[in-house]
């Protein structure tokens, strides 16, 4: 017996499958402990060899995801391959009879795991013969809930590549989102209502995805128009807008955009899940004189600005998102 072995082989294997219980399944949980300083790791290392390019930086979430289906698996083979070393004589070659040595281990978990094996080797007890079930049970178990995991993760990147593209479409900075729902002084924000309740819808089902795949921050999008983290700021600035620097008897209706806000809320609190942190400043204020210009009411400039004070530590978050993407406040100019 080789308790040494046999104990690290025990805590690898403890903390791989705590690691993609946590990750896979906790939809609260965010990451695992594992996963989650991977993603960090890679995500800052990208960030630092590709001066924040936005190519490199594209690469991010297929790399990550690769890699941790990849640490899932080796870390499997490898607690196995130190359990079965804890053993005397745990396996044998059935051609020769003689104890398996480190590469035979190696071998005979790599196959066990993912077949019923192919017979070079044996279990000489019972209690490895459980052993070796467990192996091909954790092997196959496992390595199909991660790859269904990465298929979750990829329609999930297609739904916020898809909510930024409907928010930019509308408008590429907060100032010019509000300009196009201007209708003009006899309907107003009229036609607003059926545009916003569907972003709320799709941002509150982005914030759930979020909460259960905490990868999708680290994928970055080439382009800023499909980038989540650059509209999910334009549109609470949109709604900050609506709601504190539109007169009262000219705002669209006020159930949508605070649900459109609790939607926006939700998914800042997911950034704790990822490793966000706010900005140390809030961004700029939206330029009112830009809605003026298109006919807009507005309240001054001072009312404004009081009303954005109270909202500081929101704006802060919201530049986080954008900093931590490698984006920058405004994101767009139009």
């Amino acid at each position: 017996m080789q308790p040494l072995y046999l104990g690290a082989g025990l805590v690898l294997l403890i903390a791989v499958i705590v690691d993609i219980l946590w990750t896979t399944l906790w939809v609260d949980g965010g990451s695992g402990p594992l996963s989650g300083r991977l993603t960090t790791g890679v995500w800052r290392g990208l960030r630092r060899a590709s001066g924040d390019r936005t190519r490199p930086l594209s690469l991010a979430g297929p790399l990550i995801l690769s890699l941790t289906l990849v640490m899932w698996i080796g870390l499997l083979w490898i607690g196995w391959t130190l359990l079965f070393a804890g053993g005397t004589n745990a396996l044998v070659s059935t051609r020769t009879g003689d104890p398996a040595t480190w590469t035979g281990r190696l071998y005979y978990v790599a196959y066990t795991m993912f077949t019923d094996g192919n017979g070079d080797y044996s279990p000489t007890s019972g209690t490895w013969e459980i052993a070796s079930s467990f192996t091909t049970a954790t092997g196959m178990a496992f390595v199909t809930l991660g790859i269904s995991y990465i298929l979750s993760v990829l329609g999930a990147v297609s739904a916020k590549r898809s909510f930024a593209s409907d928010v930019t479409g509308l408008g590429q900075r907060s100032e010019a989102f509000v300009r196009a729902s201007w209708a003009g002084e006899d309907e107003a924000f009229r036609g607003l209502e059926e545009p916003l309740e569907s972003l709320s819808s799709q941002l509150s089902m982005l914030a759930e995805q979020h909460k259960s795949y905490p990868i999708l921050h680290y994928y970055h999008s080439e382009r800023s128009k499909q980038a989540s983290a650059v509209a999910v700021p334009i549109l609470d600035e949109a709604l900050t807008i609506y709601r504190y620097g539109v007169p009262d008897d000219e705002q669209p209706n006020p159930t949508l955009v605070e649900d459109a806000r609790s939607s926006t809320q939700s998914y800042l609190e997911t950034l704790d899940t990822a490793f966000i942190e706010p900005a140390n400043d809030a961004p700029p204020e939206p330029d009112l004189d830009r809605l003026r210009e298109a006919g807009v009411p507005t309240v001054s400039d001072e009312a404004f600005a009081a009303a954005l004070a109270d909202l500081t530590d929101r704006r802060r978050k919201l530049r986080g998102v954008v900093d931590a993407d490698a984006w920058h406040w405004p994101p767009i100019d139009d």
